[in-house]
């Protein structure tokens, strides 16, 4: 890798900060030790990336410090973009993307602002992240040319974040020999798919000496894979795992496998159990430099899932947990939703387990990065806790603020956005519900919009009751892929915690919950406390003077709390005046409810 960025050296020592490299220390890749006192920081590390990573710690203290040592715990923190180089007819420049265009790509080309990729692989590395992908996990046939005639343009990215100890990697269609090398077969078993592969990897090195490696989505939501050759994902991964082990190369082979071509009638297949039903068999199968790539819950990033159980069930083999840092189903960047509380509760479960942390980005042309300004926490955020899961995500929000905005804002601030995904929640996603979104672009209420569509996205609301049946008494089975003691505290309703009780279970309306309120009045009580909730959010943004923040970002805020106040309400109108006319069951309180 080449040395530190030579501007930012100079921008650090001008903040008094001694940087000190010696092999000899005894700390490992990527760590380093700090102090501060009376002014002057020094940072002492093994390596260059290290002494990165220390400066940029040096910018966040404050006050004198004793020494410490920060170590990765986990040796990838990934960043992984769904940016397509050719316009998609429906999804854009950027699948799931809230904030502008590409940064890297634009209608067909590299992007002719690199500085501005400059600018955010220095972003990404200020927060620890040391991998990023450049291209969807959907590939598309033009995306799938960054591999073979298009890799120039992959090596201009990589020279722009490789000063910043950031390594490169391409997602690639399993289809690639193929749809750009001829073959009348992708099988990962036939001699000529393999001496393809090694081909187009060597090239692919020639060029990127420190190439990270590929990405891979196969046999999901339509993308090829070796399930058309009588093939396992084991199979699949391991041929790619074998062609780049020469250059230390990895492949990060996602998990996300199901059927979505579901009979919604048919209440003996559930999706939630598909990654599990899929992989977990083939546990010890795997390469050594494969990571088995999971999403944190067993469905799909919605507001409320329980931790997926293939992170707690494949100990012979190498794990990354995936987060989504873009709001897909939680605001879409239009409503305040800070997600690492949900985040730090995923990785308290899973972080020993895993190797790697994956997230994905909420990064666009913006200029204010995110779309949503405030959105910015969630990417400063996911790098923070891959780094360190243990952090606390309420300081990492005050840190966050504090480097962010002057101190007379960080009290609003931190009122805004403290409790903003447990609002969110509230008037959207009640005791585990997810999915009452309407289909296409995810944004809005829609109750029954996935109800009877073959993704396999259910609620199976009727007159008598609502959720979904996954125990082993009666249901799906799914708790049962728990170890204990998950496995018994999901099965039973007397110990299902609240927020996750329609996950597991269906129950009348009328079951009085842990909190000594029905299901019913529950929905009814967190419909209208989040949307009053959003009103006060509201309010107190609009009493802050723009002089305090700016005039443009006071007003971007303003705008986006006000499209959030109106979706809070449609919200909670829908989701109560559904709920209202399944079950008969009046408000307590006597509320409006249409």
């Amino acid at each position: 890798m080449n040395a530190v960025h030579p501007a930012w050296l100079r921008r650090v020592n001008d903040e008094g900060v001694v940087l000190t490299r010696d092999p000899g220390c005894g700390l490992g890749p990527e760590a380093y030790t700090i102090a501060r006192a009376g002014g002057v920081t020094t940072v002492v590390a093994a390596d260059e990336a290290g002494l990165l990573y220390g400066s940029f710690h040096a910018l966040r203290l404050d006050a004198d410090q004793p020494a410490s040592t920060h170590r990765p715990a986990a040796a990838r923190r990934m960043m992984q973009h769904w940016d397509n180089v050719f316009v998609h007819p429906v999804m854009g420049q950027v699948e799931r993307g809230y904030s502008g265009g590409s940064l890297f790509w634009e209608d067909g080309a590299l992007t002719g602002d690199l500085d501005r990729v400059s600018d955010y692989a220095r972003l990404l590395a200020s927060t620890g992240i040391n991998a990023v992908s450049v291209n969807n996990v959907n590939v598309h046939a033009g995306e799938a040319r960054l591999l073979t005639d298009r890799l120039g343009e992959v090596a201009l990215l990589a020279s722009r974040f490789r000063q910043y100890h950031i390594r490169v990697f391409l997602s690639v269609s399993f289809a690639a020999p193929m749809t750009l090398g001829g073959l009348d077969t992708a099988d990962p078993c036939d001699a000529r798919v393999r001496a393809w592969w090694a081909t187009a990897t060597r090239r692919v090195y020639d060029v990127i000496p420190d190439f990270g490696g590929y990405v891979v989505k196969a046999d999901s939501e339509g993308q090829p894979g070796p399930f058309a050759y009588g093939r396992t994902h084991a199979d699949g991964a391991n041929l790619l795992a074998a062609v780049l082990a020469p250059f230390g190369g990895e492949v990060y082979w996602r998990a996300f496998v199901y059927n979505h071509r579901q009979d919604w009638r048919d209440r003996t297949t559930d999706r939630a159990r598909a990654a599990h039903d899929h992989f977990v068999p083939l546990d010890g199968q795997f390469a050594a430099n494969v990571i088995l790539q999971v999403k944190h819950g067993p469905i799909d990033f919605q507001t409320r899932e329980p931790v997926s159980p293939v992170l707690l069930a494949m100990p012979a083999t190498r794990l990354a947990v995936e987060l989504q840092a873009t709001q897909e189903y939680t605001g879409q960047q239009r409503h305040v939703c800070y997600l690492p509380p949900m985040w730090s509760s995923v990785l308290s479960t899973v972080a020993a387990r895993v190797e790697a942390v994956v997230t994905v980005s909420n990064a666009g042309e913006d200029p204010y990065w995110t779309g949503h300004p405030l959105a910015q926490a969630n990417l400063y955020a996911a790098g923070r806790l891959a780094w360190d899961p243990a952090l606390d995500p309420l300081e990492l929000l005050d840190e966050w603020i504090r480097l962010t905005f002057p101190a007379a804002a960080a009290p609003v601030l931190h009122a805004l956005m403290d409790s903003s995904w447990s609002v969110y929640e509230q008037y959207t996603a009640p005791l585990g519900i997810g999915f009452m979104v309407k289909p296409g672009d995810h944004y809005g209420p829609d109750v029954d919009g996935y109800e009877y569509s073959p993704w396999g996205t259910y609620h199976f609301a009727d007159r008598d009751g609502v959720g979904v049946d996954r125990t082993v008494a009666t249901g799906t089975g799914f708790t049962g892929q728990y170890p204990e003691p998950w496995r018994s505290r999901y099965e039973s309703l007397g110990t299902c915690p609240d927020e996750l009780l329609l996950f597991f279970h269906h129950v009348p309306y009328t079951h009085v919950l842990h909190s000594g309120r029905t299901v019913i009045q529950h929905i009814y009580d967190t419909h209208f406390a989040g949307a009053e909730a959003v009103a006060a959010m509201v309010r107190r943004w609009a009493a802050l003077s723009p002089a305090v923040v700016g005039a443009d970002l006071h007003d971007r805020v303003g705008r986006r709390l006000a499209e959030q106040e109106r979706s809070s309400v449609e919200w909670r109108d829908q989701i109560n005046t559904y709920f209202f006319r399944k079950s008969g069951i009046a408000d307590a309180h006597g509320r409006r409810i249409h």
